[in-house]
């Protein structure tokens, strides 16, 4: 079998981010302490390799707290949840572990300073998405309002239009959120922005990596989840610094080699929830078509670590 070259270029950094990998081992070190089954309201991040193999070791994961039995334990995921959920579980005397990422945390945080000090909140972000919904849910229904493009940002209505502050989902992309922020500063001079940025180290970092592979890579791959924001942002992000021939899929198999054709540099990385073993999956199925050399693009290294709850601290 004939097999031409192929030339890999892998982002650095890609993959598990700090906060992905705390939300797993908290799923973990619960099974190793207190036994199976844990219940996880919902994906823990989102990647359905990840989720089968908590599966496997004894998670179950539901949509609602309700389907969680009484006298269990259940873990929030790592995008965060509204404050009505740890408050629902606490009345049903359920045990309960936060693996929110520190990060979002860090958002519902600075929000409430803001309402304390008398602001209005806007939230930056995508409507639907769980860490949005867990955002909104630290304020009563209502009170934080919601931006998800520079068309809302043009036309949304406060009451004070100089008590203004605003937050970021964490996982956007930082070109698109950078031209809202900037509509809203015209309009309101005196919104407060966030003492530290919102979108965080592993989204900033993995959008930087993928925009220096657009320089070099006649197509990109994406592995990551059809439901992760951060996977979809990069695939975007790419589409829009110049490599128009961007796919996010979620494993090795979903690539149709035919898409390859005309391809001589190949770029690779994968969202914040996607694990190496899946980007090694796809190196595999490549050799088998092409004759491989690989090179990584390095942009900066990460050395950021969360720790764990107490309560799984021996």
């Amino acid at each position: 079998m004939f097999k031409r070259n192929l030339t890999i270029q892998l982002a650095s950094p890609r993959g598990f981010c700090a906060g992905v990998d705390r939300a797993i081992a908290i799923v973990e070190k619960a099974l190793e302490k207190f036994g199976k089954p844990v219940y996880v309201r919902h994906e823990i991040v989102h990647n359905k390799y990840v989720v089968q193999e908590l599966c496997d070791k004894g998670a179950i994961f539901v949509e609602k707290l309700d389907e969680v039995p009484n006298d269990s334990l259940v873990i929030f995921s790592a995008h965060g949840v509204p404050k009505s959920v740890p408050a629902a579980a606490q009345k049903r005397g359920l045990t309960y572990l936060d693996a929110t990422c520190p990060l979002v945390t860090k958002v519902h945080v600075d929000a409430a300073r803001h309402k304390k000090e008398g602001r209005t909140v806007l939230l930056i972000g995508h409507s639907g998405h769980p860490e949005v919904i867990g955002t909104l849910g630290q304020f009563p229904k209502g009170e934080m309002l919601l931006i998800e493009n520079i068309g809302q940002a043009k036309s949304v209505k406060v009451e004070h239009p100089d008590n203004l502050s605003y937050v970021t989902q964490t996982t956007l992309s930082l070109d698109d959120t950078a031209e809202i922020i900037e509509v809203l500063q015209g309009r309101f001079p005196n919104i407060e922005s966030p003492r530290t940025e919102d979108i965080c180290y592993a989204t900033t970092n993995r959008q930087a990596a993928v925009k220096a592979l657009t320089q070099t890579c006649d197509a990109i791959v994406v592995i990551g989840a059809l439901n992760s924001s951060n996977s979809n942002r990069l695939k975007e992000v790419s589409q829009a610094a110049g490599c128009p021939k961007s796919i996010l899929i979620d494993r090795a198999e979903e690539l149709d080699i035919d898409w390859l054709c005309g391809v001589h540099t190949l770029g690779i990385t994968a969202g914040a929830s996607a694990p190496e073993i899946l980007v090694q999956e796809l190196i595999t199925r490549l050799k088998t078509n092409f004759n491989i050399k690989i090179e990584e693009v390095f942009v900066t290294s990460e050395d950021i670590d969360f720790s764990l709850p107490r309560a799984l601290i021996d």
